[in-house]
């Protein structure tokens, strides 16, 4: 964080921390499965443990393509976004950096192309988890390189064109030296959650410290 740091300060701002919703703040994962297995019992599906890869919809396919379709429409379906649980300690930890002194944080997450339900569902799902003061801080876009921001923490490894090559051992752990001239920020990548209701990681107070 020292590096997004000293950037911040040469412009003469707060460090500015954007955070991803899906799989960083709102256990994506956890409630897709869910809600998958409740809405097509007999159907094959992808244990937490065997996911792979950002996309679900793509694994689905590689399972059976017909499947791709099915995991899509849960993730479409209104309540999907509302009803997902918090990963533990995110809430808290998104709390404890936006008190950090010269720091602010905001939420960017994207919204899905089909977007009759989940952009309305994730303001009401930031109200409800993390007040309404950041619901005036949410960023919403497709692509996320054109909000200007000193750290970008994320599930996805890949930003458009910016890729993090060396995969991270521990969430939270990987900013890339320098940011990157696309993107704008340091990213900070998180592994996906291995199983809903994981402890949350130490790694989070270094970043915080």
């Amino acid at each position: 964080m020292a590096m997004a740091t000293a950037a911040a300060v040469r412009h003469g701002r707060p460090v500015r921390v954007l955070v991803d919703m899906d799989g960083v703040l709102a256990d994506f994962e956890a409630g897709l499965l869910r809600a998958f297995c409740r809405r097509f019992p007999g159907e094959p599906h992808v244990p937490l443990a065997e996911r792979r890869g950002f996309f679900a919809r793509e694994q689905y396919r590689a399972l059976r393509p017909d499947l791709a379709d099915k995991v899509a429409s849960v993730y479409e379906a209104p309540g999907f976004f509302l009803d997902l649980e918090p990963i533990p300690g995110a809430v808290e930890a998104v709390q404890q950096m936006n008190a950090l002194k010269d720091t602010e944080v905001f939420i960017c997450t994207s919204p899905l192309l089909k977007f009759d339900h989940c952009v309305g569902e994730k303001y009401h799902w930031v109200e409800k988890h993390l007040g309404p003061q950041f619901v005036e801080r949410i960023i919403m876009t497709r692509d996320k390189t054109v909000v200007l921001g000193d750290l970008l923490i994320d599930d996805k490894d890949t930003i458009q064109d910016y890729t993090l090559h060396a995969r991270c051992l521990s969430p939270m752990s990987c900013p890339r030296p320098g940011g990157d001239s696309k993107l704008g920020a340091h990213l900070v990548h998180l592994l996906p959650q291995p199983a809903p209701g994981s402890a949350p990681h130490e790694e989070t107070a270094a970043l915080l410290g």
